[in-house]
């Protein structure tokens, strides 16, 4: 039997608050909230604009904190409030419960050990998905959430749906929300804080799923799933195309470029040819026209063939100013040449433009592919050359 007083204690020393987002619930809600009280009295109530008894559940509990929504807007909404009067009141940490009796009370002290440890990290409470009694719909969504997270993130967690949570509140007081106010919300600040770095952890916790006849979930497959879904899209567009490339390029900016060739290529695990691919494969892409996907392309290909990532993205900003034009100047030339026109006349000038190359646009893709198949040919075997003769130690 844990010692209550102690815990509590270390409630009130962490600055951790509990908030219950309710909505039609009051068939477990009063047993949820004497659950919680037995650890902390710095509880939230959200009532999310229930119909049924939780006004008269929650006027038998004077002491407990309270917010009403007058109309049913969505657990995303809900969560918001109770985040912005935790803030507001100078709470540090709040962990989030759902009202449905899913999850047990006390598992709270796992949370608050678990950030002890690892202040300002965000704890998640991982679910037995495996046991008979989960819904297979459940199940499905459980499985979608953390393969779709580790795209938009990198990182593999547990279990991405469960409520049962603790959120930094320091740092979700930074964060502009989208306009998400449902169940996609808890997609969406997941996925917000390890942006911003946030360590993403886990504790196992138990669960309860009551028997189908009796069950209550306010989810609704489509429309719900839908929303997420969305959400997902919007989530893994932003990842690819600016949050993944920017944290990779902040990473190379904190080190010098003796570190970065100390750390990726002397000191690389990597074989002499897997690094001399994907310096190869970074120029061919790095002077391909799809300017603005060169990165994820780079990545993707990278990973694809079980590259070095690292090395191919950097070898990929080969198009970067001041080099483009050069690129573009000898992709024309020789797409040129490719197609016997006649380039005696032809000039370089730093001058091209867009407009340029619209009109020279089929020369221009040519030749771009066939610098780049030029630059494989001759930048791919000197890589290797060189990384075998002056590489310290013996690489298979």
């Amino acid at each position: 039997m844990p010692d209550l007083t102690l815990i509590q204690q270390k409630f009130s020393e962490l600055n951790c608050c509990i908030i219950v987002p309710t909505y039609n619930n009051d068939h477990a809600l009063e047993e949820v909230i004497r659950g919680v009280l037995q650890y902390t009295g710095d509880v939230i109530i959200v009532n999310d604009g229930s119909t049924d008894q939780t006004s008269s559940i929650l006027n038998r509990f004077p002491a407990i904190q309270k917010i009403s929504i007058p109309v049913n807007t969505g657990k995303g909404w809900a969560l918001r409030q109770g985040f912005r009067h935790a803030i507001e009141r100078g709470y540090r940490y709040a962990i989030t419960i759902d009202s449905d009796g899913q999850h047990f009370p006390e598992d709270l002290p796992l949370f608050l050990e678990m950030v002890e440890n690892h202040p300002d990290s965000m704890v998640l409470g991982a679910r037995d998905m495996t046991m008979e009694e989960v819904p297979g719909t459940s199940s499905f969504g459980h499985k979608f959430s953390i393969f779709w997270f580790k795209v938009e993130t990198g990182i593999t967690v547990l279990d991405v749906q469960t409520g049962f949570r603790l959120y930094p509140l320091n740092k979700i007081k930074q964060i502009r929300w989208f306009v998400s106010k449902k169940y996609e919300f808890e997609v969406e600040i997941l996925v917000r804080l390890a942006w911003m770095g946030v360590d993403i952890l886990s504790v196992p916790v138990k669960v309860y799923y009551a028997p189908k006849e009796i069950r209550v979930s306010h989810f609704r497959k489509f429309r719900d799933f839908t929303r997420v879904s969305i959400t997902n899209s919007i989530l893994v567009f932003m990842a690819l195309l600016w949050v993944r490339p920017l944290s990779f390029f902040k990473g190379l900016r904190k080190k010098s470029v003796r570190e970065f060739f100390m750390e990726y290529i002397v000191n690389s695990n990597d074989s002499n040819a897997k690094l001399a691919k994907s310096i190869a494969l970074g120029l061919f892409i790095g002077v391909t026209p799809i300017w603005g996907w060169q990165i994820v392309t780079t990545l993707g290909l990278a990973h694809l063939f079980k590259l070095n990532k690292f090395v191919a993205v950097t070898a990929s900003n080969i198009s970067l100013p001041p080099m483009l034009p050069f690129i573009i100047f000898l992709s024309y030339m020789i797409g040129g040449l490719a197609m016997g026109v006649n380039m005696s006349n032809m000039n370089y000038s730093p001058g091209l433009s867009l407009h340029w190359i619209k009109e020279n646009l089929v020369q221009y893709l040519i030749g771009s592919l066939m610098l780049g198949i030029l630059l494989v040919l001759v930048f791919g075997p000197i890589s290797y050359f060189l990384l075998h003769s002056f590489r310290k130690k013996p690489h298979v």
